[in-house]
């Protein structure tokens, strides 16, 4: 009961890329890299089996990006065609990949990586992937025409990939969709429809991560544009309720989202995040099992797992190493208060 995870991501240790920056480039190349990569996933590893973290993740050591770190392995996207394009419906504009062909596996992007986490840690393991539509909204489209068409070519590509996880050993498959809350009529036009693509025939769990963003300017810009009650959530949760998946995440910690529409998810287990990540200060327990305790009002404890609002990457090391203490800590003293009753 009340078992704990994170949303994925984890800080890079110095000597694998610049701190506290988001998407930092790698310090180090060749077999140097990948020895580098697979000594800080077994930190944070460690770091979450201390921390008394019940489902963990390899900390997304091993790419720079959450969401091209797995495009960087499909053919079909011409990196050296740029496209000008608004990303989170204009929210940042940047130069993005193109798509200009058919989309297809170079080769298994993350098997190794989750075959070396699986072999280092006893306890659940999860993995991340970048969600379709989330994908779409992130390269420029010079093939499908549709981002629908072009979310289901890649929700194939991600089952392929959703597979081999679960063969080595993944207990939970999360697919990061941030842009679930700002496309909501996609969400239920197609978005959960891409899912379930995604999802075909895994007999593992299966989650999707919806938050408001790293604790980054443009993110945080955004959020004071939403006014005094963040309401996205009520327009996607019936339908991701009444969907395939089994665990939906949301923002709780310092948020502006109304508790009650956790009700909306009856039928799900609901990752509750009870860790703020775009402040630098550390949760006490005390106030993690308050978040916990909010929730339970809404969604009974044992349909709860306690998160981090969002990946804690661009935060420092020693700062989302005491939010994981927090976060495992804060479960406990909930577990005990249960027990207690």
């Amino acid at each position: 009961m009340l078992d704990t995870t994170i949303a994925g991501s984890l800080p890079k240790p110095s000597w694998l890329a610049e701190p506290e920056k988001l998407w930092a480039a790698w310090r180090l190349s060749g077999a140097d890299l990948e020895q580098a990569k697979r000594d800080a996933a077994l930190v944070w590893i460690k770091e979450q089996e201390d921390a008394g973290i019940d489902i963990v993740t390899e900390g997304e050591q091993f790419r720079i990006h959450f969401v091209h770190g797995f495009l960087e392995q499909v053919a079909g996207i011409d990196w050296e065609k740029k496209t000008r394009m608004g990303i989170r419906n204009n929210r940042y504009v940047v130069d993005v990949p193109t798509v200009t062909g058919t989309l297809s596996r170079k080769r298994p992007v993350h098997r190794e990586e989750a075959r070396f986490a699986r072999a280092h840690t006893k306890n659940r393991l999860k993995f991340t992937l970048p969600g379709p539509m989330t994908i779409c909204d992130t390269v420029a489209d010079a093939r499908y025409g549709r981002r629908a068409d072009m979310a289901m070519a890649f929700a194939e590509l991600l089952n392929q990939e959703a597979r081999e996880l679960e063969a080595e050993g993944v207990d939970l498959i999360q697919f990061d969709e941030p842009a679930f809350n700002v496309f909501m009529d996609d969400v239920k036009e197609w978005g959960i429809a891409a899912l379930h693509k995604a999802i075909d025939g895994l007999k593992c769990q299966t989650a999707v991560h919806i938050c408001y963003g790293y604790g980054i300017k443009a993110n945080i810009d955004w959020k004071k544009t939403l006014g005094s009650e963040w309401r996205q959530y009520e327009e996607i949760f019936p339908a991701l309720n009444d969907s395939r998946l089994d665990q939906v995440s949301l923002e709780c910690a310092n948020s502006r989202v109304p508790l009650s529409l956790i009700g909306l998810l009856s039928k799900k287990t609901v990752m509750v995040g009870a860790i703020d990540v775009a402040s630098t200060e550390v949760e006490t327990p005390e106030q993690v099992a308050a978040t916990i305790r909010a929730a339970m009002e809404f969604v009974d404890a044992e349909r709860i797992s306690p998160c981090t609002n969002c990946g804690l990457a661009p935060l420092p090391r020693d700062v989302a190493a005491g939010k994981l203490r927090a976060l495992g800590a804060g479960a406990a003293l909930m577990r005990r208060e249960l027990a207690g009753r």
